[in-house]
């Protein structure tokens, strides 16, 4: 009994997780399309992206016939500006849910991912301008004994 409490157990020291993260990249699909999703308030855009003439296309409709408000453009121009990407690549976007400017965020963001997908190498350029950061600000529930999110039913003491 003794020599099995005094046996010694070797321990051999596991190495340390190294912290360096991994993005996993899909790439191209079977067609050549990059792909990356993007959400906003209750909108969701599906993005696909590929080498081409420029084009962006927005549920089948032309990229300024669909979004109307200058300011809804020039956001999403400013990706492709930025990135170095306008007039290189077609984009092509299915946008569902939400309204306009949800459908502009949620675009947004899925072209800054399929860009992601595209070019890994644009990353800090992406990340500098904040085009890769989800916006998870939604509309505030109405609670029950309140007219509203926040208002409340006026209070009388008589």
């Amino acid at each position: 009994m003794k020599d099995a409490m005094t046996e010694e157990t070797t321990i051999t020291p596991i190495a340390p997780a190294t912290s360096t993260s991994t993005r996993i990249l899909r790439g191209p699909d079977q067609k050549g399309w990059y792909w990356g999703t993007g959400r906003r308030k209750t909108a969701v855009a599906r993005v696909r992206m590929k080498h081409g003439a420029g084009t962006i296309e927005i549920n089948g409709k032309e990229f300024a016939d669909f979004f109307v408000e200058e300011r809804d453009r020039q956001l999403i121009l400013g990706v492709l500006e930025k990135t170095g990407l306008k007039g290189k690549v077609d984009v092509k976007v299915n946008a569902k849910g939400g309204g306009t400017t949800g459908q502009c965020g949620a675009t947004l963001l899925g072209i800054g991912r399929a860009i992601m997908e595209f070019d890994a190498t644009l990353e800090p350029i992406l990340r500098e301008h904040d085009f890769l950061t989800r916006d998870a600000r939604k509309v505030e529930r109405k609670k029950y004994g309140q007219s509203g999110a926040r208002k409340r039913y006026q209070f009388s003491k008589r």
